[in-house]
């Protein structure tokens, strides 16, 4: 840091991850965050969880907040899966009680069962986000957020949890989701919003936030080195 300040160098930039973002989700809506990397999707998904607080404005959530913001987030790497399942469903709101009575149908739906008593670091990837997620679709959230993790681990696991966010979704329980499958995205949520460099552009069909989606990629692809104003790679 003295190096740089001796060659009159900036000793650091301030980024704006989110700018002037307002946005309202109804009760029982399926809400698409759509956008490049970069776009501040996963920081809207934290500040909504409580993960983060913002500098300015605010967050107001109403009910139980469950869901994946990280693969793994919420797992404690030294303890076995069958500790996690205990704690990782405390932290989301779960009591003792419940916890027990679900816990048969976690471990099942997760897949586990031969590494339930190892120490989750030695999970692949894959198996942080089988049991991660197993854990928030039991917890009976109001609100559940999704952050990209279904592009972790097989395809039968991944139908697998879209069968359980649709019945989620079924049950009237509110959703955020980030993902890049724009596809997929479209058959399962009711609106679509598209940020740019911490900006929603766009709150409206699903189906015309993915579009837009599409035009910033073919944009990014014709031009990999552009720099915006902040002075990152856009």
């Amino acid at each position: 840091m003295s190096v740089r300040a001796l060659r009159g160098q900036r000793l650091s930039d301030r980024f704006k991850a989110l700018d002037e973002v307002s946005l309202t989700v109804d009760q029982g809506e399926t809400v698409a965050l759509m956008g490049l990397n970069g776009s501040g999707k996963s920081t809207l998904l934290k500040l909504i969880s409580g993960v983060m607080r913002p500098d300015a404005g605010s967050v107001l959530v109403r009910g139980r907040v469950a869901g994946l913001i990280d693969v793994g987030a919420g797992l404690h790497p030294e303890l076995t899966g069958r500790e996690n399942v205990h704690l990782n469903g405390a932290i989301l709101g779960m009591s003792r009680a419940e916890i027990a009575r679900k816990f048969d149908a976690i471990v099942d739906f997760s897949g586990v069962e031969r590494f339930l008593d190892d120490q989750v670091k030695f999970y692949s990837s894959g198996m942080f986000m089988r049991l991660a997620f197993s854990i928030a679709a039991h917890t009976e959230p109001d609100v559940f957020l999704i952050d990209e993790v279904l592009a972790v681990g097989d395809p039968p696991f991944r139908d697998k949890c879209l069968a359980r966010i649709r019945e989620l979704r079924g049950e009237g329980r509110t959703m955020v989701v980030v993902a890049h499958d724009i596809q997929m995205l479209v058959g399962l949520c009711d609106r679509g919003v598209t940020m740019r460099q911490g900006r929603v552009v766009f709150d409206g069909p699903t189906a015309e936030a993915g579009r837009l989606v599409r035009e910033d990629r073919a944009a990014r692809r014709a031009a990999p080195h552009a720099v915006g104003e902040t002075g990152a790679i856009l």
